[in-house]
């Protein structure tokens, strides 16, 4: 692709050579228009002139010795000879009005009878094209005719032109030096701008702070600064995800590495069965760490409300605790599931709600004594939605329910990855909304998870 300043230069230029060229052209029909309307007044000027000679009061002999020296003085026009070339070109002849010819210039055209209509007319004789004017004189029983070349006419409308355009033409390519130099200086921020990003070292994320810098080049300064912090944001996220894994999954290899030499070093089978069920568990809890760590993962990014789509949350709370009813039934815990009437449409992230139901009820079951209750509740109160999920077990320290969404940071569970608080805690945020613990006055934790409530036609 074209350089910017190619790109503005080019188009600068066609539009000002468009627009002087029909400037140009209606200069041009305009001054032939012009031009013809002063060479008409000057045939009929001399026509009048003729008009005037040719009435004075004079005998035949004086008339006739006027016409001789008419001709005699017409006759010494032509190259060689002081005058102008374009006498040739200018004629007249008179007549009487029986036909006579009095007196005609040499140049004249050859007529077979004197023209009968008065005033200007456009005809061809001998071969050339003539602008005529004929003017009837009653009182001298004469009819004058004075024509001019048509070649007169455009010959000078040419010269006109010719001067016109050439200046014109020089000057417009003087004028698209002047303007590549300007558009160049009219770049020169932007120019500055990249040599600054170029001579960037690969490594720095700091936001451009150009200055001074034009109005123009604000926006892509802004625009840069946010893809920067963007940059930034995500190897921040790469960095604490594999730190993450580094410090979660260090512990668990080496136990496994641990339990594998001991099912091979076992002297007996009971003892190889016991390390071997020791590092099937080890996987199984590593396997949950890396899917908390991949669900945490998935959530770090901003919130894209573009993707969210009308959601029945009222059925997603149902359909999400019935399949983990089974799985609660085995752990010997029983479900319990109210939803207040009332309307539970709304616009959200249906992944991201699922993920924080599932944490909170995995959570309770993990903590809840055989034989006891998760309660699931959910209900409207004013614009917000209302998730409540209580348990019955120990429940948490005042002064640790604050740590409790913290990652890695494990209350009470030796088998858990202290991840799943923390992936509500987000999802949560991602949705826009907010969540809190609290210890129940019977026994037991309560998490309490509050959504706006958006309309179809919010973005």
């Amino acid at each position: 692709m074209r350089s910017l300043r190619s790109r503005t230069l080019w188009r600068v230029m066609l539009l000002l050579l468009a627009g002087t060229g029909l400037l140009a052209l209606y200069n041009y029909h305009d001054s032939s228009h012009e031009i013809a309307e002063i060479y008409d007044a000057h045939l009929a000027q001399n026509a009048r002139l003729l008009q005037g000679v040719m009435s004075l009061p004079l005998a035949g002999t004086e008339r006739q010795t006027l016409y001789r020296a008419f001709n005699e003085a017409l006759s010494q026009s032509g190259e060689g000879r002081p005058g102008h070339p374009y006498e040739n070109k200018l004629a007249f002849a008179v007549w009487s009005d029986d036909g006579e010819l009095h007196v005609r210039s040499p140049s004249a055209p050859s007529f077979d009878k004197p023209p009968q209509a008065p005033g200007f007319s456009n005809e061809t004789r001998d071969a050339q094209q003539w602008r005529s004017f004929v003017l009837p004189v009653q009182a001298q029983k004469l009819v004058i005719w004075v024509g001019e070349r048509y070649d007169v006419r455009d010959d000078l409308v040419g010269r006109i032109v010719r001067h016109t355009l050439m200046p014109y033409l020089a000057g417009s390519l003087a004028l698209a030096l002047l303007v590549w130099l300007a558009i160049g200086w009219g770049l020169e921020p932007l120019q500055n701008m990249a040599r600054v990003i170029r001579g960037r070292h690969p490594d720095s994320l700091e936001p451009l702070q150009l200055v001074p810098l034009p109005r123009e080049l604000e926006p892509m300064q802004a625009a840069l600064n946010r893809l920067l912090s963007q940059v930034e944001s995500l190897l921040q996220r790469e960095h604490r995800f594999i730190a993450d894994a580094a410090h979660e999954m260090r512990t668990p290899l080496a136990v496994l590495r641990l339990h594998a030499q001991n099912a091979a070093q076992a002297d007996n089978e009971q003892e190889r069965q016991q390390a071997l069920g020791f590092l099937i568990d080890g996987v199984d809890r590593l396997s949950r760490v890396v899917n908390q760590l991949l669900t945490l993962a998935r959530l770090e990014p901003a919130s894209n409300r573009s993707h969210w789509k009308a959601l029945d949350v009222q059925a997603l709370v149902t359909d999400s605790l019935a399949e983990l009813t089974p799985w609660m039934l085995r752990q010997q815990v029983e479900p319990d599931l109210e939803i207040a009437s009332g309307d539970y449409l709304t616009r959200s992230d249906r992944g991201a709600l699922e993920v924080v139901l599932q944490n909170l009820v995995s959570n309770a079951v993990n903590f809840s004594p055989a034989g006891a209750s998760v309660r699931v509740a959910l209900e409207r109160q004013g614009g917000d939605l209302l998730l409540t999920v209580q348990d019955s077990g120990p429940g948490i320290e005042e002064a640790r329910l604050e740590r409790a969404f913290e990652r890695f940071y494990s209350e009470g569970n030796p088998n858990g990855a202290g991840l799943g608080l923390s992936i509500v805690s987000r999802a949560v945020q991602r949705l826009g909304g907010d969540v809190q613990l609290s210890n129940r006055p019977e026994g037991g934790l309560q998490a309490r998870v509050r959504l706006p409530v958006l309309v179809e036609s919010q973005p």
